[in-house]
């Protein structure tokens, strides 16, 4: 039986230390396994990731041509039909309501629904992107799929364009703005149209 006064760690789980500086014949004397002088037998002394002794490093003697799409890759949430079945008949779930119960964490693009489990009833999403198997089952089950619309970013004003084009001409391009006249007091008008006295 197991008691306090004789219990024991699992095999392998606590390690001797290893003794440095102990003697030659301890194994680990005299340099205590850091060879012979260098930048590495230093204390703190490392060399970072990639760096080959001062001369031109691998990463910068590769050429580097064509264009890259990682820039423009987008990272979705991804949710398994498995993690919603625990929700009960009828609920809307969306991102918002995932985060509250804790299911999704940290920044991404969107929600991504995969089809990996079963659905068992009838449910509403509205996500970014749903894979087609999921599709099929959560229409199977009764439920229904909403995917977000993106937001198309269009001109700052709708009506500039077409002001644009009424105000070019058929030699294509755009006609000069006439400066707005500039209205005369009443006063001055009326102090013209006096008669002057002879």
């Amino acid at each position: 039986m197991i008691r306090l006064h004789n219990m024991r760690t699992r095999p392998g789980s606590k390690h001797r230390v290893k003794r440095l500086g102990c003697g030659e014949s301890s194994g680990h004397g005299k340099t205590s396994g850091k060879g012979h002088k260098g930048q590495k037998a230093r204390s703190g002394g490392s060399i970072r990731l990639g760096f080959e002794g001062g001369q031109m490093p691998l990463i910068r003697r590769l050429p580097k041509r064509g264009f890259n799409n990682a820039a423009f890759h987008k990272n979705y949430a991804i949710v398994n039909l498995s993690d919603l079945a625990s929700f009960k008949e009828g609920t809307v779930i969306n991102e918002q309501l995932l985060r509250e119960k804790k299911m999704l964490r940290g920044n991404g693009d969107g929600l991504k629904i995969l089809g990996d489990g079963e659905l068992k009833h009838a449910v509403t999403i509205e996500a970014d992107k749903i894979s087609a198997s999921a599709r099929e089952k959560i229409e199977k089950a009764g439920g229904t799929v909403t995917l977000r619309q993106k937001q198309v970013q269009g001109p700052r004003n709708a009506e500039e364009p077409a002001a644009a084009e009424e105000a070019t001409e058929s030699t294509g391009k755009p006609k000069a703005k006439k400066p707005a006249a500039k209205k005369k007091s009443p006063a001055k008008a009326a102090a013209k149209k006096k008669p002057r006295k002879s």
